[in-house]
């Protein structure tokens, strides 16, 4: 089968579809054959799902009854969910300094990213463990395995993020289920001036910030039976950031003394 095919027939739900890195996910799991569907609390998801052939349905993972309504909906479509892609999360909501942190602040932040990944997985979990086969992707951050300034809720959800996808790949490995979590690094999104743009280029191994295909090419392997191996483990691309000890503007061997190779 060629890669273009890899996941012919089979349905897959992406939370936070409708930007960016989710967008380009379900534009990826589609190109290789897989039935999409998208969801998000803006209703911009829909325009995003028709531009890349894929079904739109607004849901706000962290509710239980728009969680139970999505899946219903998608089930009542095709039948079943062979795969799930946990991306919806809040981000600039999450920043906040500790010492300014309250409890509805808190509640916010992991409602979303981590109790919508339980929300989501446990449905998911119960059709894919009746057809003996499924994926779920849980997507995580830096501040999953280090820390942010200002951003301790954030990086909570993250790391239970990652506990709870290598919790979820043992509980569900004897039903033919794998759990899989993607760690994505400095990644391009709208809007992002130039200046943001190149300082975090700068402080990338690699030099360049991701784009968001690059985690949907992540995402794409991590779902296929190409990945039939992998399970609780975590796919970090992130261009070598969490490999760094020290960003380059202080490392003791900058590049700019790496021998030349020039010919």
């Amino acid at each position: 089968m060629s890669a273009s095919a890899r996941l012919d027939g089979r349905v897959a739900i992406v939370t936070g579809g409708a930007r960016n890195i989710g967008r380009a996910i379900g534009e990826r799991l589609a190109a290789e054959g897989a039935r999409v569907a998208l969801a998000d609390v803006s209703e911009e998801v829909m325009d995003t799902a028709a531009a890349i052939s894929a079904v739109g349905y607004r849901a706000d993972v962290s509710s239980s009854a728009d969680v139970d309504a999505l899946f219903d909906g998608v089930l009542e479509r095709w039948g079943t969910v062979d795969i799930l892609v946990n991306n919806a999360a809040v981000v600039a909501f999450a920043v906040r300094h500790f010492l300014e942190a309250d409890e509805e602040w808190w509640d916010g932040v992991l409602d979303v990213n981590l109790k919508g990944q339980f929300l989501c997985a446990r449905r998911a979990a119960a059709v894919m463990a009746r057809n003996g086969r499924g994926v779920i992707v849980n997507m995580s951050s830096g501040g999953g395995t280090r820390a942010h300034r200002g951003m301790s809720g954030y990086d909570a959800s993250k790391g239970g993020s990652e506990a709870f996808t290598r919790a979820l790949a043992l509980d569900l490995a004897p039903y033919g289920i794998r759990a899989v979590t993607i760690v994505p690094g400095l990644i391009q999104t709208e809007g992002q001036s130039e200046e943001a743009v190149a300082k975090a280029a700068a402080t990338t191994p690699l030099e360049r910030m991701g784009k968001p295909e690059d985690i949907a090419a992540a995402v794409a392997f991590a779902v296929s039976d190409d990945a039939s191996f992998v399970t609780g483990s975590a796919i970090v691309v992130d261009g070598g950031i969490l490999a760094q000890q020290r960003s380059p503007q202080v490392e003791t061997f900058p590049v700019s003394g790496f021998p030349s190779v020039a010919p």
